[in-house]
């Protein structure tokens, strides 16, 4: 089953399709989720701290749900994704440019998501060092786990042609960092 998201088209280098499917359990019990995880190889010279590792999770007050969240990267720059539940960071992660990454464990409850995007990733200021972008989108995501299924998302940071959810700018000092 796929949830549509529905939401007018707004932002420069939003996510323009998201999508959730309900994964179920098999009769044995077991929940099977498959997902694709790879890197692309980038240098970056301008920094001489090395930048995180794809799917290299930042942040996390939220594992040990069942929940997944999906995240495809096609930008030319590497991007942070954070969900934030009610007022409090939950958890973010980071994906490389032409990647894909995945959050495995997220809790049920429902979640507001933030990206950034840009280079140079400083790790100690939470935050791109150059050409950062600041975003968030409209519609929240709701987790919730019954005892033969859990909730699965599926985010793109690239523009993709019949998208569905609508981003709007942040100013910089209201990101969750």
């Amino acid at each position: 089953m796929k949830n549509k998201l529905l939401a007018p088209r707004t932002g420069l280098i939003a996510a323009f399709a998201m999508a959730a499917t309900l994964v179920t359990a098999s009769p044995s019990g077991a929940t099977t989720v498959s997902t694709t995880t790879s890197a692309t190889t980038a240098s970056t010279t301008t920094t001489a701290a090395a930048r995180p590792r794809n799917g290299a999770i930042l942040f996390d007050r939220i594992s040990g749900g069942r929940g997944v969240l999906k995240i495809k990267n096609g930008l030319r720059t590497d991007g942070v994704v954070i969900l934030v539940r009610g007022k409090t960071k939950a958890i973010s992660i980071y994906v490389r440019a032409k990647s894909t990454a995945s959050i495995k464990d997220v809790r049920d409850g429902t979640y507001r998501l933030y990206f950034t995007t840009g280079y140079a990733y400083s790790k100690s200021r939470h935050r791109f060092t150059r050409a950062a972008t600041y975003q968030r989108f409209n519609d929240r995501l709701r987790y919730y786990t019954t005892a033969t299924a859990s909730r699965i998302y599926t985010l793109t940071l690239h523009p993709v042609r019949g998208g569905n959810a609508g981003t709007q700018h942040v100013n910089p000092k209201d990101f969750p960092a």
